[in-house]
């Protein structure tokens, strides 16, 4: 069960919009440096598959997530307390993210509702950041890593 990074995305500020970057740096207890949401304990960081934008036609970042990967489809079921691997990065899952009405707000969508019931069960893995050896890049293997 791995995967592969294919975009990070940090956001300066609360309502700013998503930028891509080609490498970051995890903050421990925390989420990505640079990012609105570093300093948080939880909900720190979101994890998302990229089948999940490819099923609703959307580009990595469309959802706020800081990380984009593939080859993990269902990554927003990770049990709690799971650790992916991305690069120098340990990220320990905190559970799923629920859809809420304002990401369509966000996105445009005419029915908010509707979108936001099509995000059930698939909105990504909400993680903080357990470890850091080195940088996230662009392009890193994402590992599950198995507790014994």
């Amino acid at each position: 069960m791995n995967g592969r990074d294919i975009s990070l995305q940090v956001r300066a500020e609360k309502h700013g919009s998503p930028a891509p970057v080609a490498e970051a740096v995890g903050r421990v207890d925390g989420g990505i440096e640079g990012d609105v949401h570093a300093h948080r304990s939880s909900r720190a960081v979101l994890v998302i598959d990229r089948a999940t934008l490819d099923a609703l036609n959307l580009k990595p970042g469309d959802l706020r997530e800081e990380i984009t990967i593939e080859g993990l489809p269902d990554v927003t079921n990770l049990p709690m307390d799971t650790e992916l691997r991305i690069g120098g990065v340990t990220l320990r899952v905190n559970g799923p993210c629920e859809p809420c009405t304002h990401i369509g707000e966000l996105l445009g969508v005419p029915d908010r509702e509707a979108f936001r019931q099509s995000l059930l069960g698939r909105r990504g893995a909400l993680c903080t950041v357990s470890a850091v050896s080195g940088p996230i890049r662009v392009g890193d293997p994402v590992e599950v890593l198995v507790r014994a």
